[in-house]
């Protein structure tokens, strides 16, 4: 393995984990309000073009990684449409002093 594949699986590995936290944060709370559906779909699309550029020149670490991240990203689409919206408080009548 050539120094430059093997910094290519570390920097995907680096940017999968640091995605990691936030996936496992909307999953435990299951609230993605805070989450911009665009984004989602920008990373989405984003990571998916990696792969599919890793797939056409063979290259391990960005099928790897980023195969991984449309996973995580899909994952993520659907915690977005599942817990995203946030429920409207009914109005409560004015507090009177």
């Amino acid at each position: 393995m050539s120094w430059t594949e093997l910094l290519g699986l570390v920097a995907g590995a680096l940017v999968t984990l640091g995605f990691l936290p936030q996936l496992i944060r909307v999953l435990r709370l299951k609230s993605a309000y805070e989450i911009s559906l665009p984004f989602t779909l920008f990373l989405l699309s984003g990571v998916s073009c990696w792969f599919i550029y890793g797939l056409l020149l063979q290259l391990i670490p960005i099928l790897v990684w980023n195969g991984t991240m449309v996973a995580l990203a899909l994952v993520l689409v659907c915690a977005k449409l599942r817990y995203g919206m946030r429920t409207k408080k009914k109005h409560s009548p004015a507090r009177k002093l």
